[in-house]
């Protein structure tokens, strides 16, 4: 650029005339353009964010996996300078350092003001937050750049995904067991004492609902009835990555969300749920219920990995001084054969009722190998067996036992 202003002074003034004088003005006002770039006022872009998952985000800032996010930002430049277009970049960052970055663009209307949104893929658990948003432009010949960022860090949480499980009818035959009769009392029964309202779940009985909170609220309410003593309920989840063989990770997915939809079911009737997670350390959330619990166990769903160095009888050995007897254990793996046998019966030496929730995979439909099933079907031990989450609800609601 100097060079060409060099020699247009230099044509200008030793060749005169009016074709060097518009020349030489033309490249001025050119440059004086191009100078004025700097104070576009995109250095001082101001804007908001806004978005909404696919359903309504919940008040926590939390959404479930599998959920996409649709971000709309509202961009606003000061100044008066021309801008022909404006750049925007966002970035969506994960906890382990994963980017998600994202490009459009609007032309400013006449108050220099635009919006864009955008759609992120299905999310996967974990936190995300935003971590400012860049603007650019370029004046028309595209020769400078000028930017500016607006925004603050705004984190969410995506949770693990859920099924609803209206009743766990199968399961609770479990606790009681074909030779277990001795402990049938354990099993959670509803009282005809009423402790307030709960949403409705369909199939409830019309004599169920609760007519007046329907009327008050425009929805489907029914009663809550108090229960008896109910029983405290252990989730093992198995995180050594050997055992999920090549689809760690869709199966270790399947495994986390299974245990997060039986943990959300057991609190929403006042089950006391608690979670046993071995992994690069102990994990041990001791049986309790309430909404601080829930906080606690879907917090750590959220960021956990298949991370153990061990397979799960040895992680359960490791946890002995953990896991207390008299409780009722589902253990949550895609583990067969000896080493779960071993597992379950090292729990029911320790007193506990165990059960078996077995994640499947494509091999195992081709696989023969059902002896390990047998073994524990004779010794009163549930298994159920899933390849996909949706299956959760019908396995264990109509007793499915594989």
């Amino acid at each position: 650029m100097t060079f060409i202003y060099t020699v247009s002074l230099f044509y200008f003034l030793f060749q005169g005339g009016k074709t060097a004088f518009m020349l030489f003005v033309i490249l001025n006002l050119l440059l004086i353009y191009l100078l004025l770039g700097k104070w576009s006022g995109i250095n001082r872009v101001d804007g908001s964010r806004t978005y909404a998952s696919q359903g309504a985000l919940a008040m926590d800032q939390s959404l479930a996996a599998g959920s996409s996010l649709e971000v709309n930002l509202n961009v606003k430049i000061p100044g008066v300078y021309p801008l022909p277009y404006v750049i925007v970049r966002d970035r969506l960052q994960r906890h382990n350092g994963q980017a998600l970055s994202f490009e459009t663009s609007f032309v400013p209307n006449w108050k220099r003001i635009g919006k864009v949104a955008y759609q992120t893929p299905p999310l996967v658990r974990g936190e995300y937050r935003f971590v400012g948003t860049e603007c650019l432009t370029y004046d028309v010949f595209g020769l400078f750049e000028h930017a500016g960022r607006f925004g603050t860090e705004t984190v969410f949480t995506v949770l693990p995904q859920t099924v609803q499980l209206r009743r766990w009818h199968g399961v609770q035959r479990g606790i009681r067991g074909p030779y277990s009769h001795a402990i049938a009392s354990r099993s959670a029964k509803e009282t005809t004492q009423i402790n307030g309202v709960r949403e409705y779940l369909y199939g409830d009985r019309l004599s169920r609902v609760h007519w007046n909170a329907t009327a008050k609220t425009g929805q489907w309410k029914s009663k809550a009835f108090e229960r008896e003593s109910l029983p405290r309920t252990l989730i093992v989840l198995d995180r050594s990555p050997g055992a999920y063989e090549g689809e760690l990770p869709d199966r270790f997915e399947l495994a986390v969300s299974t245990a997060a939809s039986l943990l959300e079911n057991g609190l929403k009737e006042d089950t006391a749920m608690g979670l046993l997670s071995i992994g690069a350390s102990i994990t041990m959330l001791p049986p309790k219920s309430g909404l601080e619990q829930r906080n606690m166990l879907m917090r750590h769903l959220t960021f956990v990995d298949a991370d153990a160095t061990y397979s799960l009888y040895s992680s359960l050995m490791m946890a002995d001084q953990a896991i207390e007897p008299g409780s009722f254990a589902v253990v949550i793996t895609p583990d067969s054969g000896p080493d779960v046998l071993k597992s379950m019966e090292w729990l029911a030496r320790k007193g506990v009722t165990p059960c078996l929730l077995h994640i499947a995979s494509s091999k195992d439909l081709l696989s023969h190998n059902t002896a390990w099933k047998r073994v524990m079907s004779e010794k009163g031990w549930p298994v159920y067996s899933i390849r996909q989450l949706q299956e959760l609800p019908g396995v264990l609601e109509g007793g499915g036992i594989a």
